[in-house]
Protein backbone atom coordinates (compact mmCIF):
# COMPACT_ATOMS: atom_id res chain seq x y z
CA UNK A 1 0.00 0.00 0.00
CA UNK A 2 1.14 3.53 -0.80
CA UNK A 3 0.09 6.97 0.41
CA UNK A 4 0.53 9.12 -2.69
CA UNK A 5 3.39 11.11 -1.18
CA UNK A 6 6.10 11.02 -3.88
CA UNK A 7 9.57 10.36 -2.48
CA UNK A 8 11.62 11.04 -5.56
CA UNK A 9 11.45 12.33 -9.12
CA UNK A 10 13.17 9.54 -11.02
CA UNK A 11 14.07 8.95 -14.65
CA UNK A 12 13.63 6.18 -17.21
CA UNK A 13 17.14 5.18 -18.31
CA UNK A 14 16.26 2.30 -20.65
CA UNK A 15 13.29 0.39 -22.06
CA UNK A 16 13.65 -3.12 -23.47
CA UNK A 17 10.86 -4.42 -25.71
CA UNK A 18 10.13 -8.04 -24.81
CA UNK A 19 7.27 -8.54 -27.26
CA UNK A 20 4.35 -9.11 -24.91
CA UNK A 21 5.88 -6.89 -22.23
CA UNK A 22 8.63 -4.35 -21.61
CA UNK A 23 11.46 -4.16 -19.11
CA UNK A 24 12.01 -0.70 -17.69
CA UNK A 25 15.21 0.50 -16.07
CA UNK A 26 14.68 3.50 -13.83
CA UNK A 27 16.99 5.71 -11.84
CA UNK A 28 15.93 6.35 -8.25
CA UNK A 29 18.72 6.49 -5.63
CA UNK A 30 16.31 7.20 -2.78
CA UNK A 31 13.82 4.39 -3.42
CA UNK A 32 16.58 1.85 -4.12
CA UNK A 33 18.58 2.70 -1.00
CA UNK A 34 17.36 -0.40 0.85
CA UNK A 35 15.63 -2.19 -2.02
CA UNK A 36 15.41 -5.96 -2.33
CA UNK A 37 14.43 -8.27 -5.16
CA UNK A 38 10.63 -8.55 -5.23
CA UNK A 39 9.98 -5.23 -3.51
CA UNK A 40 7.22 -2.96 -4.79
CA UNK A 41 7.79 0.58 -6.04
CA UNK A 42 5.07 2.83 -7.43
CA UNK A 43 6.05 4.40 -10.77
CA UNK A 44 3.68 7.22 -11.74
CA UNK A 45 1.14 5.53 -9.52
CA UNK A 46 1.58 2.01 -10.94
CA UNK A 47 2.78 -0.64 -8.50
CA UNK A 48 5.75 -2.46 -10.08
CA UNK A 49 7.96 -5.25 -8.78
CA UNK A 50 11.72 -4.80 -8.50
CA UNK A 51 13.49 -7.38 -10.66
CA UNK A 52 17.04 -6.14 -10.18
CA UNK A 53 18.80 -3.09 -8.76
CA UNK A 54 22.28 -1.62 -8.89
CA UNK A 55 23.96 1.77 -8.48
CA UNK A 56 20.78 3.67 -7.71
CA UNK A 57 18.79 2.10 -10.55
CA UNK A 58 16.23 -0.70 -10.65
CA UNK A 59 14.50 -2.75 -13.34
CA UNK A 60 10.85 -3.76 -13.49
CA UNK A 61 8.84 -5.81 -15.97
CA UNK A 62 5.65 -4.20 -17.28
CA UNK A 63 3.11 -6.48 -18.97
CA UNK A 64 1.19 -5.46 -22.10
CA UNK A 65 -2.03 -4.99 -20.12
CA UNK A 66 -0.37 -2.40 -17.89
CA UNK A 67 1.21 -0.61 -20.84
CA UNK A 68 -2.20 -0.44 -22.50
CA UNK A 69 -4.22 0.68 -19.49
CA UNK A 70 -1.78 3.19 -18.01
CA UNK A 71 0.39 6.04 -19.24
CA UNK A 72 3.53 3.90 -18.82
CA UNK A 73 3.18 2.92 -22.47
CA UNK A 74 3.87 6.54 -23.43
CA UNK A 75 7.16 6.72 -21.52
CA UNK A 76 10.51 6.88 -23.30
CA UNK A 77 14.15 6.95 -22.29
CA UNK A 78 14.70 10.19 -20.41
CA UNK A 79 11.10 10.51 -19.19
CA UNK A 80 10.73 11.70 -15.60
CA UNK A 81 8.61 9.59 -13.25
CA UNK A 82 7.20 9.83 -9.74
CA UNK A 83 8.56 7.16 -7.39
CA UNK A 84 7.29 5.97 -4.02
CA UNK A 85 8.02 2.99 -1.82
CA UNK A 86 5.17 1.26 0.07
CA UNK A 87 4.31 2.73 3.45
CA UNK A 88 5.86 0.85 6.36
CA UNK A 89 3.63 -0.58 9.08
CA UNK A 90 3.33 2.13 11.71
CA UNK A 91 4.38 4.82 9.23
CA UNK A 92 2.57 8.09 8.67
CA UNK A 93 -0.34 8.04 6.22
CA UNK A 94 0.45 11.47 4.80
CA UNK A 95 -1.84 11.27 1.76
CA UNK A 96 -4.58 8.63 1.50
CA UNK A 97 -4.80 4.89 0.87
CA UNK A 98 -3.32 4.23 -2.58
CA UNK A 99 -3.11 0.70 -4.00
CA UNK A 100 -1.01 1.39 -7.06
CA UNK A 101 -3.78 -0.08 -9.26
CA UNK A 102 -4.60 2.45 -11.96
CA UNK A 103 -8.32 2.80 -12.75
CA UNK A 104 -7.77 4.67 -16.01
CA UNK A 105 -5.91 7.47 -17.70
CA UNK A 106 -6.99 11.07 -17.87
CA UNK A 107 -5.76 13.92 -20.05
CA UNK A 108 -4.51 17.30 -18.91
CA UNK A 109 -6.92 19.84 -20.42
CA UNK A 110 -5.56 23.16 -19.18
CA UNK A 111 -3.38 24.81 -16.60
CA UNK A 112 -4.19 28.12 -14.94
CA UNK A 113 -1.18 29.55 -13.08
CA UNK A 114 -1.45 31.84 -10.10
CA UNK A 115 1.21 33.61 -8.06
CA UNK A 116 1.88 30.74 -5.65
CA UNK A 117 -0.11 27.78 -7.00
CA UNK A 118 -1.57 26.38 -10.19
CA UNK A 119 -5.03 25.06 -11.06
CA UNK A 120 -5.04 22.04 -13.39
CA UNK A 121 -8.13 20.65 -15.13
CA UNK A 122 -8.03 16.96 -16.11
CA UNK A 123 -10.47 14.99 -18.27
CA UNK A 124 -12.04 11.93 -16.64
CA UNK A 125 -12.56 8.68 -18.57
CA UNK A 126 -16.12 7.38 -18.73
CA UNK A 127 -17.21 5.56 -15.62
CA UNK A 128 -14.90 7.21 -13.10
CA UNK A 129 -16.73 10.47 -12.46
CA UNK A 130 -19.09 8.82 -9.94
CA UNK A 131 -16.11 8.14 -7.65
CA UNK A 132 -14.80 11.71 -7.73
CA UNK A 133 -16.27 14.22 -5.29
CA UNK A 134 -15.41 17.78 -4.30
CA UNK A 135 -12.81 17.82 -1.49
CA UNK A 136 -12.34 14.08 -1.91
CA UNK A 137 -9.02 12.36 -2.67
CA UNK A 138 -7.69 11.20 -6.03
CA UNK A 139 -4.30 9.93 -7.16
CA UNK A 140 -2.81 11.54 -10.26
CA UNK A 141 0.41 9.96 -11.54
CA UNK A 142 0.93 8.58 -8.04
CA UNK A 143 0.37 11.91 -6.27
CA UNK A 144 -2.33 12.11 -3.61
CA UNK A 145 -4.39 15.23 -4.29
CA UNK A 146 -7.60 16.92 -3.15
CA UNK A 147 -10.33 17.48 -5.73
CA UNK A 148 -11.25 21.16 -6.06
CA UNK A 149 -14.12 20.77 -8.52
CA UNK A 150 -15.79 17.56 -9.67
CA UNK A 151 -17.42 17.96 -13.08
CA UNK A 152 -19.36 15.41 -15.14
CA UNK A 153 -16.32 14.48 -17.23
CA UNK A 154 -13.45 16.37 -15.60
CA UNK A 155 -12.02 17.47 -12.27
CA UNK A 156 -9.64 20.18 -11.11
CA UNK A 157 -6.75 20.12 -8.65
CA UNK A 158 -4.60 22.86 -7.10
CA UNK A 159 -0.85 22.31 -7.08
CA UNK A 160 1.42 23.98 -4.55
CA UNK A 161 5.02 24.95 -5.42
CA UNK A 162 6.43 21.80 -3.76
CA UNK A 163 4.26 19.51 -5.90
CA UNK A 164 5.13 21.49 -9.03
CA UNK A 165 8.86 21.27 -8.31
CA UNK A 166 9.17 17.70 -7.03
CA UNK A 167 6.74 15.70 -9.20
CA UNK A 168 5.97 15.20 -12.88
CA UNK A 169 2.84 17.32 -12.47
CA UNK A 170 5.04 20.38 -12.74
CA UNK A 171 5.93 19.51 -16.34
CA UNK A 172 2.71 17.92 -17.66
CA UNK A 173 1.09 20.04 -20.38
CA UNK A 174 -2.30 20.04 -22.12
CA UNK A 175 -2.78 16.77 -24.00
CA UNK A 176 -0.45 14.76 -21.76
CA UNK A 177 -1.86 11.54 -20.24
CA UNK A 178 -1.90 10.94 -16.49
CA UNK A 179 -2.65 7.83 -14.46
CA UNK A 180 -5.71 8.03 -12.23
CA UNK A 181 -6.63 5.97 -9.21
CA UNK A 182 -9.85 6.86 -7.43
CA UNK A 183 -10.39 6.40 -3.71
CA UNK A 184 -10.78 2.65 -3.15
CA UNK A 185 -13.19 3.30 -0.26
CA UNK A 186 -15.69 4.76 -2.73
CA UNK A 187 -15.58 1.58 -4.80
CA UNK A 188 -16.12 -0.65 -1.78
CA UNK A 189 -19.08 1.46 -0.60
CA UNK A 190 -20.63 1.28 -4.08
CA UNK A 191 -20.27 -2.50 -4.18
CA UNK A 192 -21.67 -2.97 -0.69
CA UNK A 193 -24.65 -0.71 -1.29
CA UNK A 194 -25.35 -2.38 -4.62
CA UNK A 195 -25.24 -5.85 -3.05
CA UNK A 196 -27.45 -4.78 -0.15
CA UNK A 197 -30.03 -3.25 -2.49
CA UNK A 198 -30.09 -6.33 -4.71
CA UNK A 199 -30.47 -8.65 -1.71
CA UNK A 200 -33.30 -6.60 -0.22
CA UNK A 201 -35.18 -6.59 -3.52
CA UNK A 202 -34.84 -10.32 -4.17
CA UNK A 203 -35.89 -11.40 -0.67
CA UNK A 204 -38.72 -8.92 -0.32
CA UNK A 205 -37.24 -7.50 2.87
CA UNK A 206 -36.04 -4.04 3.63
CA UNK A 207 -39.23 -2.23 2.45
CA UNK A 208 -42.77 -2.07 3.75
CA UNK A 209 -44.13 -2.90 0.33
CA UNK A 210 -42.18 -6.14 0.06
CA UNK A 211 -43.31 -7.33 3.49
CA UNK A 212 -46.94 -6.51 2.78
CA UNK A 213 -46.88 -8.46 -0.47
CA UNK A 214 -45.44 -11.50 1.30
CA UNK A 215 -48.09 -11.40 4.02
CA UNK A 216 -50.88 -10.99 1.45
CA UNK A 217 -49.73 -14.06 -0.48
CA UNK A 218 -49.79 -16.18 2.67
CA UNK A 219 -53.49 -15.52 3.26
Amino acid sequence: MFTGIVEELGEVTAIEDLGDSSRFRLRGPVVTENAKHGDSIAVNGVCLTVVDFEDGEFTADVMAETLKRSSLGALATGSRVNLERPVAVGGRLGGHIVQGHVDGTGTVLERTPSEHWELVRIALPAGLSRYVVEKGSITVDGVSLTVVEAGPDYFTISLIPTTLALTTLGIKGPGDPVNLEVDVLAKYVERLLGTTAATSTSTGTGTGTGTAQTEESDR
